[in-house]
């Protein structure tokens, strides 16, 4: 009897998970990014936050927009803000995800530069709407790309509502 209590929550448990990544589905997270475990040519420590909304558009597609700040210890480099959009593609339903966008960084006045990156990460699920998202990412700079360009560790936040 009790295996069969099991095998019943853990297909009950399936179940609930397939139907996350809908079709209509908003989403809205936020990030810490950096934590010192991301790599670029000028930074000593790179510690950031971001919040991203989005919108699956059909299943297992998203499509996203992200606002963020990005902090570096290095007095050389100045605070960079930056705008962006992208897209989600949930290779599984029960979380695992590819990601791909385009940012427009500024930094002070003088340093704007765009950004396209690319980003594989997993969606655990506490609830049947909230999940905590750890991912690895690599953003590559047009302007600089030894200095520039950051392959990092972030750990997010989401709402799928």
């Amino acid at each position: 009897m009790k295996k069969f209590l099991m095998m019943i929550a853990a297909l009950m448990m399936t179940i609930s998970a397939s139907a996350q990544f809908e079709e209509g589905k908003v989403y809205v997270g936020a990030s810490l990014t950096g934590l010192n475990l991301s790599y670029n040519g000028t930074d000593d420590l790179n510690l950031g936050v971001e919040a991203k909304a989005g919108y699956l558009f059909t299943d297992n597609w998203m499509i996203t927009g992200q606002a963020s700040l990005q902090h570096s210890s290095n007095d050389a480099v100045a605070d960079r803000y930056s705008l962006g959009v992208g897209g989600r593609y949930y290779i599984i339903q029960n979380g695992l995800y590819l990601g791909a966008g385009c940012k427009l960084i500024h930094a002070n006045h003088s340093y704007n530069d765009v950004m396209p990156g690319v980003e594989v990460g997993y969606a655990f699920f506490l609830s049947r709407t909230v999940t905590v998202e750890p991912s690895i990412y690599y953003d590559q700079s047009f302007k600089d790309h030894s200095n520039y360009s950051t392959i990092g560790l972030k750990i997010g936040i989401g709402v799928y509502l």
